[in-house]
């Protein structure tokens, strides 16, 4: 950003991740005049990629769900200008497999309904009616929060939000290894048994059962789209640009300031950052006690290890599927309270096919829960292309230790792909810290608790007039959840019949 180019913006966003990148679109679409600013050298939040020896890793976007013709993210990311140039590839039928360390059989999840009441009623017969209930029952929760189908109207959400994932397959089944398979995939949640609510469960599951993708060449090309548009729409985005301070004037944000010592000044702004500290950006003395301590005072999911790996070639046949495994059926409700002694008891993996080598592997991650307290260690460094920093020796001892401990889980199952590793690169908590900013790296924002469903509860728009809120602290996490949270903060400024009927038209 240049003298030149400073000025006064209808609407300053703070954050370029998937909701910023969004709501920046829709308003720029509504003629309005929009900037977004951002901390790292590389827009997109968690829709960054990284490359290792010209290979490309996701850092958050492993597949995506919900982008069939005429269904949800389909038709959102249609009315912002990117889905006919999105570079997709359908997953295989079965797009996932959940498989436990006591078991031989990795049990299969299917696109479609009909296909995934299918697939698992191979494996427990007497169970095809639980499992026609609970395809029902997701897009029966899902229906509960009209935006997810882009319809207008309040919904019946208070009916689903204090129902728990384990109340809910408690009453579904008495088959325990059904339960266990049907919360498999968690990691896509960071799901406890007894606090996670089902819709938060059904919302994120649930599309992926429609349709499965994943993005040919990463994740990051969601971003670049986003900001080719806003740009031709006459939107400016900034790399860079760590926002320090939020000015405050009458009762009103009046101008961020950024690392550079440089202020933006705008009419509204959106905070697509974490919310702790949005907050603080703007200072506590500008909202009611009660509720900043609220914000401050929620506990955040864990965060995550990433094991990136590139394989010797020709070496692996390539499996489509996504694999998550667990210890056994039981530690698969606990998976998040992992005792440093059996860790990892979870983890998720995924390949991508060599296109020199069509039909065996080229790279593969590997990805399980890690506590923030692990790299308590290091909490006062940080690393990042805009700021590099050396955490070091003892930092990396622990990365090794830490693979190796991991690959170690990993070689039961894959035995060829672990004996094919040819390097790796590892992501912990601080990095997903330092480059998403997050606190604690957390993976999903705040815990989601379905005994206290209003207390987790963080709203679009603030008591402030022209400051607004959007990211995965917002109404859900994951592409789908985030976009529609996205559309959330938009409806607070644009209002919610016209936008979603433009959507609808669209």
């Amino acid at each position: 950003m240049t003298e030149g180019t400073r000025k006064q913006y209808d609407v300053v966003i703070v954050g370029s991740g998937l909701g910023g990148l969004v709501s920046a679109v829709i308003l720029a679409k509504e003629g309005l005049r929009v900037c977004v600013l951002e901390k790292n050298n590389q827009f997109g939040g968690n829709l960054q990629t990284f490359s290792r020896n010209k290979k490309v890793f996701d850092t958050g976007v492993h597949y995506i769900g919900g982008l069939g013709e005429g269904q949800n993210l389909h038709r959102y990311f249609s009315y912002v200008g990117i889905m006919p140039h999105l570079r997709l590839e359908p997953m295989p039928a079965v797009f996932d497999q959940i498989c436990f360390g006591d078991d031989k059989i990795c049990y299969p999840i299917a696109q479609g309904y009909d296909a995934f009441v299918d697939c698992l009623s191979a494996y427990f017969p007497a169970e095809r009616s639980a499992l026609t209930t609970y395809v029902a029952d997701l897009q029966y929760t899902c229906r509960a929060f009209p935006l997810y189908y882009a319809e207008d109207g309040e919904g019946y959400a208070s009916e689903v939000i204090s129902l728990s994932v384990k109340d809910y397959f408690t009453g579904l089944t008495d088959n325990e290894r059904l339960r266990a398979v049907l919360i498999g995939n968690n990691f896509l949640y960071a799901g406890e048994d007894d606090t996670t609510p089902f819709y938060v469960h059904a919302l994120a599951v649930n599309s992926y059962i429609q349709s499965a993708y994943k993005c040919i060449l990463g994740g990051s090309q969601i971003s670049k789209l986003l900001i080719r548009e806003l740009r031709n729409l006459g939107g400016e985005a900034y790399k860079r640009e760590e926002v320090v301070k939020l000015e405050i004037e009458d009762g009103k944000v009046c101008s961020a300031t950024t690392d550079n010592d440089r202020q933006v000044r705008g009419d509204l702004f959106i905070m697509n950052v974490d919310p702790k500290r949005a907050l603080q950006l703007v200072g506590k003395e500008h909202f009611r006690k009660a509720f900043y301590d609220r914000i401050q005072a929620l506990p955040v999911t864990t965060s995550s290890f990433s094991l990136h790996g590139i394989l010797q070639p020709a070496k692996v046949r390539y499996e489509g599927h996504n694999m998550y495994w667990h210890q056994n059926a039981h530690s698969v409700w606990h998976a998040t309270t992992y005792k440093k002694s059996d860790w990892a008891n979870m983890f998720m993996l995924s390949m991508t096919e060599d296109p020199r080598h069509p039909g065996y592997a080229d790279t593969f991650t590997v990805l399980t829960y890690m506590h923030f307290e692990e790299v308590d260690a290091w909490e006062g460094t940080l690393n990042t292309a805009v700021h590099p920093g050396d955490r070091g020796p003892a930092y990396e001892t622990f990365k090794a230790a830490k693979t190796e401990q991991l690959l170690a889980k990993v070689k039961p199952c894959f035995p060829d792909l672990v004996d094919a590793v040819n390097r790796t690169y590892v992501s912990t908590p601080l990095s997903y810290r330092d480059y998403i900013g997050t606190y604690r790296g957390n993976l999903y924002g705040h815990i989601k608790d379905a005994s206290k469903p209003l207390e987790t509860f963080i709203p679009p728009k603030t008591k402030i007039e022209n400051l607004y809120l959007t990211g995965h602290g917002i109404y859900m996490h994951g592409i789908l959840g985030v976009t529609i949270g996205a559309i959330a903060t938009c409806s607070e400024i644009l209002g919610k019949s016209y936008l979603l009927e433009k959507i609808r038209r669209a």
